[in-house]
C-alpha cells in the first residue's frame, strides 16, 4: 500500500483513497445487502461517502444500502495517534430494516452526540425497552466478528500490527474485552464498575426502579449496566477509557465476571 497512515491516505487521489477504504467493508455485508464490490447503486450513484480532505489525519466513511436512505448500514470515524498508528473513534453497524430510535437527536432536531452532550429520554426508553443499548439508533448486524477481520486485514496492509480504540460507552468496552482487546488507560475503571453493581455499595442500592433505566436487574446485565452508568449513576460520565489490539491475538480479559449481556 502507498500509505501507512490515515494523513498518508487521505492526500491519495480521490479514486485511490475509496479504493483503500473500501478495504475496511466486511464482505458479508456486500453479501446481506447485495452490494457491488465498486459500491455503487445500478444508476452508478456511490453509496459509500467519504470525509477525508488532504492534510487531514482523520476519516469518516458512510455506506448506505440504498441512495438516499437516512442512515448508514456501516459508519466509521478513524484518525492517526501521535505515532501514527489508526485510532477507531466510532464504529456503527445498523440495520435499516430495524425500527428507528432517535436518541441522536432531540424533538427539536438537536443533534445530542448519541446522548453524550444531551438526551431525548423518550427516544432512549423506547430503545432501551426494544433491546438496545445506549448511543443505538438502530439494532445492529451480528457482523462484529466478520467486521474485525476485516479491518485487521486493513490495519495488516498499511503495516501496523496493532490499533486502538475509544469505547464510547461501557458495553462498547466489554465487546472489545470479548474481542481481544487490552486497556491503555481504563481498565482501573471497569474493575471499579464491576465492584460498584456486585458489591453493597451506593450504586448497587440506587437500582431500586425508580428510574427505567435502573432497575434491579441491572446489577447482572452489561447492557443494562451500561444504561445506567448512561444515566449517570456513577456521579461522572463513562470516558478516559482507551483500548487497544494486537493483530491477530486475543488479550482474554473479561472485567465484568458472571454478568450476562
Amino acid at each position: 500500500m502507498s500509505a501507512s497512515t490515515i494523513g498518508g491516505i487521505n492526500k491519495l487521489s480521490t479514486h485511490e483513497k475509496r479504493e483503500i477504504y473500501r478495504r475496511i467493508i466486511p464482505g458479508e455485508m456486500l453479501e446481506r445487502f447485495k452490494l457491488t464490490p465498486y459500491l455503487t447503486d445500478i444508476q452508478g450513484r456511490s453509496l459509500m461517502k467519504l470525509k477525508a480532505s488532504p492534510g487531514s489525519t482523520s476519516v469518516e466513511i458512510y455506506l448506505y444500502h440504498k441512495y438516499g436512505f437516512q442512515d448508514p448500514i456501516f459508519y466509521g470515524h478513524l484518525t492517526d495517534t501521535m505515532n501514527g498508528q489508526v485510532h477507531i473513534l466510532l464504529y456503527i453497524l445498523n440495520d435499516p430494516t430495524a425500527p428507528r430510535f432517535d436518541v441522536d437527536v432531540m424533538p427539536d432536531g438537536q443533534p445530542t452526540k448519541f446522548g453524550t452532550s444531551q438526551r431525548n429520554i423518550a427516544a432512549e426508553q423506547g430503545a432501551l425497552a426494544s433491546g438496545l443499548t445506549p448511543g443505538q439508533i438502530r439494532s445492529g448486524l451480528s457482523i462484529f466478528s466478520a467486521a474485525t477481520k476485516a479491518f485487521e486485514n486493513f490495519i495488516t496492509d498499511l503495516g501496523h500490527d496493532m490499533y486502538f480504540a475509544e469505547p464510547l460507552y461501557y458495553h462498547n468496552a466489554i465487546i472489545f474485552e470479548r474481542y481481544g482487546f487490552k486497556y491503555q488507560t481504563g481498565k482501573k475503571l471497569m474493575t471499579r464498575i464491576q465492584d460498584e453493581f456486585t458489591q453493597d455499595t451506593e450504586v448497587s442500592r440506587s437500582l431500586d426502579a425508580k428510574s427505567i433505566f435502573r432497575h434491579p436487574d441491572t446489577k447482572e446485565s452489561i447492557r443494562l449496566r451500561s444504561w445506567a452508568i448512561h444515566d449517570g449513576i456513577l456521579g461522572e460520565p463513562f470516558s478516559n477509557v482507551t483500548m487497544y489490539k494486537e493483530v491477530g491475538k486475543s488479550a482474554e480479559l473479561n472485567t465484568a465476571k458472571g454478568c450476562r449481556w
